[in-house]
């Protein structure tokens, strides 16, 4: 017997409840800031921000675990990955839906003309588009059902994230200095994915 495997276990059963616990806690924060008034002057502009960060920050946590499963042999964020990227979709369906509900308040004209007036809305619906698929996709019925297509619909990540940080980029008129870094971190990620030479 292993008298320490028993806590072990207990270690593991515990890292996803934390994760989707941590995973949780910007919105939370949101939330709070909300009904403390901590969000003012413009409430809405804040939760778009807000969203549309964590929905980055959590794209490339995803993307990251691959190179460190190959850089460092730890297999055990291979478990969360799913977790990470349902996130990172809900967290971007909150993005859509602030926009759309508080700050076009539904009147369709005005996302129409949203939608050709500002190609950057565009590009950041296409990457919401991408991440509804995968997200509908995520499930053990899919993954049988699609069988080798899935792993091919799954690698569209990899353009949602870019799509993602273009649209924040293509938003900022003036400092762009924060989208630059989120793309920096994506050209890494893709960079630490090529087959190493011999």
């Amino acid at each position: 017997m292993n008298p320490g495997g028993g806590s072990k276990a207990v270690w593991v059963k515990a890292y996803k409840p934390a994760i989707f616990v941590l995973c949780l806690l910007p919105l939370m924060w949101m939330v709070w800031g909300l009904y403390a008034g901590a969000l003012q002057p413009n409430p809405v502009e804040a939760l778009l921000h807000g969203t549309g960060d964590w929905t980055l920050r959590l794209l490339l946590v995803t993307l990251a675990v691959t190179p460190l499963r190959r850089f460092t042999g730890w297999r055990r964020p291979v478990l969360w990955r799913r977790m990470l990227g349902l996130f990172s979709f809900f967290y971007a369906a909150l993005h859509f839906a602030v926009w759309l509900v508080l700050d076009r308040e539904l009147l369709w004209s005005e996302v129409l003309a949203d939608l050709v007036k500002r190609p950057y809305i565009v590009v950041g619906f296409g990457a919401f588009l991408i991440l509804l698929a995968l997200a509908a996709t995520s499930n053990t019925w899919s993954m049988r059902r699609l069988g080798a297509n899935w792993k091919r619909l799954h690698r569209l990540v990899y353009v949602a994230a870019l799509l993602g940080g273009l649209h924040y980029w293509w938003l900022v008129k003036a400092d762009v200095r924060e989208p630059l870094v989120y793309l920096a971190v994506f050209v890494v990620l893709m960079a630490l994915r090529l087959p190493a030479r011999k």
